[in-house]
């Protein structure tokens, strides 16, 4: 069994609902047990969470995009990793991330990018999405990877719009496909 933690902030929801999208992938890959972290407002995680973090095989990293990166309550959370970065406990964990925003672009990869630098120090094994992108004429908004992301899942909610209207299905579809991907990766590696 494959233990997978998702680790998030979400400051209007739309972030969540994505989250959830990645477990709800994740938990369907035969034998993996995934728990959802939610940081809170303050950018704190409850303390059984970090032993939750510790003993996962995979943590899946999770911000919306504001200003063009990582929220601060994210970056509280990158920083308090640091204990674990000095005792390397997360040294050879799979790992990846997602982003939402509300335009369709909005420096999404810079988030994506922070996460993954995150990722590296702690010496973790990033994984991408796997997905093609959906950029032919013939491809429409609700397509699986329409914001053409290799790196990590993206997702794009209208600023105006409740959690329940944002992120759209394609995007959610595309965040459920790539949870179950990493969950894949990581009970491969556990063997």
């Amino acid at each position: 069994m494959a233990n997978i933690a998702v680790v998030y902030h979400s400051g209007y929801g739309h972030t969540a609902k994505q989250a959830e999208a990645v477990q709800k992938g994740a938990a369907g890959i035969a034998g993996s047990h995934v728990d959802l972290i939610a940081i809170d407002a303050e950018g704190n995680i409850a303390e059984s969470a970090w032993q939750v973090l510790d003993a996962a095989d995979a943590i899946i990293f999770g911000s919306p995009t504001y200003m063009g990166n990582v929220s601060w309550q994210f970056k509280k959370f990158m920083d308090a990793s640091s204990k674990a970065w000095f005792v390397q406990k997360w040294k050879d964990k799979i790992s990846a991330g997602f982003t939402n925003s509300a335009s369709l672009n909005g420096d999404k990869l810079a988030t994506i990018h922070t996460l993954f630098t995150l990722s590296m120090q702690h010496g973790m094994i990033w994984v991408g999405t796997g997905q093609m992108p959906s950029n032919t004429k013939a491809a429409q908004r609700n397509d699986i990877n329409w914001l053409g992301s290799f790196s990590g899942a993206m997702a794009q909610s209208p600023a105006d719009s409740t959690p329940e209207e944002g992120p759209l299905p394609g995007d959610l579809e595309t965040a459920e496909q790539f949870g179950a991907r990493v969950a894949g990766v990581a009970a491969r590696l556990r063997g």
